[in-house]
Formats: C-alpha cells, sequence, structure tokens
C-alpha cells in the first residue's frame, strides 16, 4: 500500500499595505524603454502610500510572488496630462549668471514655498528662455512589464 500525500504551495497576493518588491521596465507605447530595474535591486514600495504612480500601484495590487503582468497606464493615472500653463517665458536676467541655457537642458526651479522642482530648457530667445514645467511623462500612455518577486 502507499500513502499518496498530496501538497500544495501557498502564494501570497499583493494587498494594500504589503511592502512588496518589483521588477519592471517601462516603455512608451512606441516601445521606448524609458526606465527598467533590469541588472538592479528591484523597486520596494508600500501598496497604499502613494509613492509610485497610481496605474502601477494598481497594476501590482492583486498579483502574486512570482508572477508577471504587462500593464497599459493611461497619462491621467500616470504624470498627467501635459498642461500649457507649464510652459512659461523667464527673462534670462532672472536666471544666475553662472547659467548659460541649452535647448533641453534640465535646470532646478525654486519654487515660492522653498520647493525645487525640475524644468526643462524649452527656447531660446535673445533676451528670455521657455521653460517647461511638466513631467517629462506627462501626456504620455506608459506601459510596464512587471513581475513581482517578493512582498515583505
Amino acid at each position: 500500500m502507499y500513502l499518496l500525500i498530496k501538497t500544495t504551495s501557498i502564494v501570497a497576493q499583493a494587498k494594500h499595505g504589503d511592502t512588496v518588491k518589483v521588477h519592471y521596465t517601462g516603455r512608451l507605447e512606441d516601445g521606448t524603454v524609458f526606465d527598467s530595474s533590469e541588472n538592479q535591486s528591484p523597486l520596494e514600495f508600500t501598496l497604499g502610500e502613494g509613492r509610485v504612480i497610481k496605474g502601477f500601484e494598481e497594476a501590482v495590487d492583486g498579483m502574486n510572488t512570482g508572477e508577471t503582468r504587462t500593464t497599459t497606464i493611461p497619462a491621467d493615472e500616470a504624470y498627467g496630462e501635459r498642461r500649457e500653463e507649464m510652459v512659461f517665458e523667464l527673462e534670462r536676467d532672472q536666471l544666475p549668471p553662472e547659467i548659460d541655457p541649452e535647448v533641453g537642458q534640465q535646470l532646478q526651479m525654486q519654487l515660492q514655498n522653498g520647493e525645487n522642482i525640475p524644468v526643462v530648457v524649452a527656447g531660446l530667445k535673445d533676451d528670455s528662455i521657455t521653460i517647461d514645467a511638466n513631467h517629462p511623462l506627462a501626456g504620455k500612455t506608459l506601459v510596464f512589464d512587471i513581475e513581482l518577486v517578493g512582498i515583505a
């Protein structure tokens, strides 16, 4: 007589409040990779804390350890829509004298409350520069390949 023992493995499922570790690759709709954790430590965050974009967090919620998923995140669940009021001209004499701006150059701008935000030089004129304070991925649909590697 043989005794058959059936084993089952319990797979952890990510839920609100869990600290998770994921590997990911982020692409634009045209396939251009803008970020990846490949050859790096996995990204670690707690579901529900809002440390990652809404759509990314929603994609990880409910995943099982070891599961992979591809998710498409519209702009409004990622970095929001581009806002034209975030593009403005700044007189060159308002820049520190050591800055020689070039189109595409990233600068830090200090807000009245003391917070620094990244901005990009979008255009140059003789007496002014055009600044774009939108996030570089604003207005874009993002595609992520995600692998849940652990739940703490």
